[in-house]
């Protein structure tokens, strides 16, 4: 599965994707909660879950979607405007 991030994402992790093996079959809280154990970055990164927003194959999603090693996942922060 490829990740993609954005903003302070981005910046937490210092890159802007990752490539993971995942089973079929997964939510996007889970993927979350593997990222999370990687490493501190990770853990601190995604420390505000249910402030970010999620893009599967370019379709907004909630983190209960169910996502395919196949996949292509966008994480980050609420865009605003001005």
């Amino acid at each position: 599965m490829k990740i993609l991030y954005f903003a302070k994402l981005r910046q937490h992790l210092g890159k802007s994707s990752d490539s993971i093996k995942i089973s079929d079959g997964k939510k996007i809280s889970d993927v979350i909660n593997e990222l999370k154990n990687k490493n501190g970055n990770y853990r601190r990164a995604f420390d505000q879950v249910k402030n970010l927003q999620y893009a599967l194959n370019c379709e907004y999603v909630d983190i209960e979607q169910t996502v395919r090693d196949r996949d292509e996942l966008a994480i980050f922060p609420p865009v605003t405007g001005g």
